[in-house]
């Protein structure tokens, strides 16, 4: 059974990211709580709450994901900006618990000149610095991996969760994978693709999937998002992909650009169709 949505907005209300999903025919989805470009704490009342977990439970529309802000920097070296990022990620969890959705996605961040293995002890022990309530879990998602930013390799992600004493699961981006390397363009690279995540970090850890193509090449570290199918992975690697066995039961996020007269509905129409034929 496929389960693919999209990044939809809660501007109005978070219980019209449901609605908006259910116009774009998606059966799961993701939000930002807030303006993913600054600081700002997420403001979720107890009945916006309650009308959020009615009208998901009512359209059958899961799991959710949180996504965290970008400025968020778990590997820093920069003490005021660790304190910053570990407080909006412990917002950001309790936000989950209090709306019943399970994953809060995070990136990385950037090590900023501290080194690869500082970096990633930095990010393990700001996320071990977190209270995450019963039924959540911190996502770590893999990076395009431009400049001094960590979680481009499946060897960097395995290590945070190795590092790391609070239970973390993984959210792959495609186009990120595709940005860092990873060749998805072809049935065959799927394979070898996901037989080395399993080598590395291993499949009971994937959780979800940002389902994206990309408009660069693989290997640029050049994160720009396509429709599915119609970037430099393209239809045979995407088919591939969806259709692929270690995927069977995780969700499907997209976050493909509105553009050419295709929004999200297109997009999910269009993994439907891949993963049909």
């Amino acid at each position: 059974m496929l389960d693919i949505g999209a990044h939809t907005s809660i501007a109005g209300g978070v219980h019209n990211a449901v609605e908006e999903q259910l116009e774009y025919g998606g059966t799961c989805g993701q939000i930002f709580t807030h303006s993913p470009q600054v600081w700002q704490d997420p403001d979720i009342g107890d009945e916006e709450a309650e009308r959020f977990r009615e009208v998901a439970a009512e359209g059958d529309v899961g799991p959710w994901v949180i996504h965290s802000s970008y400025l968020v920097n778990l590997c820093t070296p920069k003490p005021d900006l660790r304190e910053k990022s570990v407080d909006s990620m412990q917002k950001e969890v309790d936000a989950a618990a209090k709306l019943s959705i399970p994953y809060v996605n995070v990136h990385l961040g950037a090590h900023t000149g501290a080194g690869v293995e500082d970096g990633l002890d930095n990010a393990a022990s700001a996320l071990e610095a977190l209270d995450v309530p019963d039924g959540v879990t911190v996502l770590v998602e893999s990076d395009a991996g431009s400049g001094t930013k960590l979680g481009a390799s499946f060897a960097e992600l395995a290590s945070v969760l190795e590092r790391c004493d609070l239970e973390l699961d993984v959210c792959l981006d495609t186009a990120h994978l595709f940005a860092a390397g990873y060749d998805l363009s072809t049935p065959a690279g799927v394979d070898e693709t996901f037989a080395e995540f399993d080598d590395d970090v291993g499949l009971e850890h994937l959780a979800c999937v940002h389902l994206n193509d990309s408009k660069h090449a693989c290997g640029t570290n050049k994160d720009e998002h396509a429709h599915v199918g119609e970037g430099e992975i393209g239809e045979a690697g995407m088919r591939a992909f969806v259709n692929h066995d270690a995927v069977e039961d995780v969700p499907f996020v997209l976050e493909t650009p509105t553009e050419n007269g295709r929004s999200y509905e297109w997009n999910i129409k269009r993994v439907r169709e891949l993963y049909e034929s």
